[in-house]
């Protein structure tokens, strides 16, 4: 789906970020608000060779897999008027041509207590993309990302803010897989001297 095929006739569109974009959108909005998905479970399958890795060594990022049992949290973004067009380019870019993904529209459930079902947009990386990394076990998971950077940053300030995101804004929900790589990374660390949180800091100097 091509962005233009999106914005026909819309002046409003809810855009679900579940990776970097929990963080740092990188487009105007208009509101966001906290919440989950259903049928999909977030996983650190995807490569990535611009943002976090390179054509040496794939930094290792999030996609959605199809899972009927699982649900996945984030943030849901509202655009509307001009900031449509603007977004949608800016995610092209970004997650399309740089990244691989591919778009979806999915049944977005606010957090806040009182709130209806939204349509949203969503970007999602399959086995069909040429870097797509597929399962691996947590600890080789978190080695992949110990060792790989990119243009953005360090790929462990990646897994650091998507963990503290999720601490801060969803703490009653245990996302399994992706705590267990954040322990992974902490006893490679450990195995290595020990790492302390304040070191995990030094690593958030990127932003995507």
């Amino acid at each position: 789906m091509k962005p233009q095929d999106i914005i026909k006739e819309k002046n409003s569109l809810w855009i679900f970020g579940y990776g970097s974009l929990v963080w740092n959108p990188g487009f105007a909005y208009k509101r966001s608000k906290i919440g989950f998905i259903e049928g999909y479970k977030r996983r650190f399958w995807h490569g990535d060779d611009f943002y976090r890795g390179d054509k040496e060594k794939l930094a290792r990022v999030v996609t959605l897999v199809e899972d009927q049992e699982a649900c996945t949290w984030g943030v849901a973004y509202e655009v509307t008027d001009s900031q449509i067009e603007e977004s949608l380019q800016h995610l092209n870019m970004r997650e399309v041509v740089l990244g691989g993904y591919i778009t979806k529209t999915v049944k977005f459930i606010p957090k806040e207590k009182g709130q209806g079902l939204l349509l949203a947009l969503v970007y999602i990386a399959t086995s069909s993309n040429p870097i797509y990394l597929g399962p691996a076990s947590e600890k080789d998971i978190a080695a992949q990302i110990a060792g790989c950077s990119g243009n953005k940053g360090h790929n462990i300030e990646y897994l650091v803010r998507l963990v503290e995101f999720m601490r801060l804004y969803c703490p009653e929900v245990e996302d399994e897989h992706l705590f267990s790589i954040e322990a992974a990374l902490l006893n490679i660390y450990s195995d290595c001297g020990g790492i302390k949180p304040t070191d995990q800091k030094a690593i958030l100097v990127g932003t995507t």
